[in-house]
């Protein structure tokens, strides 16, 4: 039996018309489609030949083991089957690919990629900023809230670099990150929080650090949302629809 093949997918924020071309052209060429739960559903349109599996994986929630998502991929490929892994966003960042490309490369399973638009992105996008304004920072940082043991990230080094920090699961954090944040970086500093960024449910907060998680909690921001800590953060403040009841600034997407 020839052997098949594993694409690691990026599904983009979840609009459908964010994917590229090549994605397009891989989905119609798939045999199994393993969807992630972030992923818009109905990405499987473009997939009308493939099985679909549901495999979600969601902070805090119950959720597909890693471990079985790659025996699943090494055994459907194995049997000939061009496997589609459906991921949110860009399936490189903060997606397990690492772990995933691991385990196919060790099974002898071929793996590709195809890259997409991360969430930082499309938050930058709907907030109308850009992540590198040279007038405010050098770079941008893409930082998890927590390490897969749970632990925090080195805030104090993070704030350091003086860069705009894009923190992907970090709303339910918000409190801790923020006070670390805060013993190093002025109150005022520009902050905002984007939940469904890039969809039509998108929603965004533009406020001040010293604000971000009262207002967060205020507007109850959930999950999937990203945070963005930065002088570049403040060229967002004009986002239309401004809520006259506090400091900051929420706007959804018509």
């Amino acid at each position: 039996m020839k052997l098949g093949k594993v694409t690691l997918l990026s599904a983009g924020p979840g609009a459908l018309d964010l994917l590229t071309l090549r994605a397009a052209r891989v989905l119609s060429e798939a045999d199994v489609l393993l969807v992630d739960d972030l992923a818009n559903p109905d990405i499987a349109t473009l997939a009308p030949q493939a099985r679909v599996i549901a495999v979600g994986k969601r902070g805090g929630c119950r959720s597909t083991p890693q471990a079985f998502i790659e025996r699943l991929m090494c055994r459907l490929a194995r049997r000939g089957a061009h496997v589609v892994r459906v991921k949110g966003g860009d399936a490189l960042m903060f997606g397990r690919a690492g772990e995933e490309m691991r385990a196919l490369r060790l099974a002898g399973v071929p793996v590709e990629i195809v890259n997409g638009v991360s969430a930082a992105f499309a938050a930058a996008a709907g907030l109308g900023m850009s992540l590198t304004h040279r007038d405010h920072c050098a770079g941008v940082t893409f930082v998890t809230a927590h390490r897969q043991d749970g632990t925090a990230p080195n805030w104090a080094a993070l704030a350091a670099t003086g860069t705009t920090l894009a923190i992907y699961m970090g709303v339910h954090r918000v409190e801790t990150l923020s006070e670390t944040l805060l013993a190093h970086l002025d109150a005022a500093t520009p902050a905002a929080a984007v939940q469904w960024a890039g969809t039509a449910q998108e929603r965004r907060l533009v406020t001040s650090l010293g604000r971000l998680a009262q207002d967060v909690r205020a507007g109850d921001f959930a999950s999937p949302a990203i945070l963005l800590v930065g002088g570049a953060v403040g060229e967002a403040l004009a986002v239309p629809h401004a809520d006259a009841s506090t400091d900051a600034v929420i706007a959804r997407a018509a």
